[in-house]
C-alpha cells in the first residue's frame, strides 16, 4: 500500500510541477494572483450584459405570474358551480 502511495506521490508531484511552470499554470497564478489588466471596455460590456439579465429575469418572473393566473381560470372553468 506504502508503494502505492510512494508512486502515486511521485508521479502527481511531477505532473503538478510541470503544470505550474508551464504558461497555463502561470495563466492561472496571474488570475488567481488578479494581475491580469481589466479593459474598461469589457467591464463596461459585462455590466450591460447583466442589465440585460436582470431585464430577462423580470420578463420572466411577470411571464410565470401570467401562466399560474391562466392556469387558475383555467381550472375554475372547469370546476362544478356548486364547489
Amino acid at each position: 500500500m506504502e508503494d502505492i502511495i510512494t508512486i502515486v506521490l511521485l508521479f502527481g508531484g511531477g505532473t503538478f510541477a510541470a503544470v505550474a511552470y508551464s504558461p497555463l499554470g502561470r495563466a492561472w497564478a496571474d488570475r488567481i494572483r488578479a494581475r491580469v489588466a481589466v479593459d474598461p471596455a469589457a467591464e463596461a460590456g459585462r455590466a450591460e450584459l447583466v442589465e440585460a439579465v436582470d431585464a430577462l429575469r423580470r420578463e420572466v418572473a411577470e411571464l410565470a405570474e401570467r401562466v399560474d393566473f391562466t392556469e387558475r381560470l383555467l381550472t375554475r372553468g372547469r370546476q362544478p358551480d356548486g364547489v
